[in-house]
């Protein structure tokens, strides 16, 4: 029983965003406290809620084989939670990193505005470091070897090269934290896409 509840549970917050994942007793004790409800999807695609005295009726109809028993009745593991009391996401900050960088600029050099793999680009400070340009979000851009060379230690108005768009800290995201080793069930696939699990950059 004990490695039924340590099970994995996807939680969502009250946007039916997906926040967490938490084990089947934790998901089973917010039920019975009236925090969140089990998130049940139909054949046709359309989702259901239950509170746990409701989710304790469905156990009972229709038995499964991922049930808890307890003194005087069983009732199934829930798959997925919706919270009643949080909307939040939580933030994750997005690292700087060179990979990130290539990310929010998606590839392409902030000056000709041409697309290119990443082992043709590197990483520009748009005020040079000679110059105090910080290195930060707000400073580097991504560019090409033609432009880089063409702009060499100079600002971009010196160069006569204007930025396809000014640089800055990517916004927020929702991002659950789950890693990749993480079996997912199948009813959580709904609910996460891939950008969950790559933090998105960019505007």
């Amino acid at each position: 029983m004990s490695s039924c509840l340590n099970q994995q549970v996807l939680v969502l917050n009250r946007l039916w965003q997906a926040v967490n994942v938490c084990t089947a007793r934790r998901a089973l004790t917010l039920l019975f406290e009236g925090r969140a409800e089990v998130v049940s999807g139909g054949d046709d695609g359309s989702f259901q809620t239950f509170s746990f005295s409701q989710w304790q009726d469905f156990s009972r109809e229709q038995p499964a084989t991922d049930s808890v028993h307890t003194v005087s009745f069983k009732i199934r593991l829930p798959r997925v939670i919706l919270l009643l009391i949080f909307d939040k996401l939580p933030k994750k900050e997005v690292k700087f990193t060179r990979y990130n960088i290539f990310e929010r600029d998606k590839n392409m050099c902030q000056y000709c505005g041409r697309t290119f793999d990443r082992k043709d680009l590197n990483l520009d400070h748009v005020v040079p470091r000679h110059r105090g340009g910080p290195t930060s979000w707000e400073n580097i851009v991504c560019s090409c070897v033609k432009c880089n060379t063409r702009k060499a230690n100079r600002t971009p108005s010196e160069a006569g090269m204007i930025l396809t768009r000014k640089p800055k800290r990517p916004k927020w995201r929702p991002f659950i934290q789950v890693t990749f080793g993480l079996p997912c069930h199948d009813s959580w696939k709904h609910f996460l896409d891939v950008a969950y699990w790559n933090v998105e950059i960019g505007d």
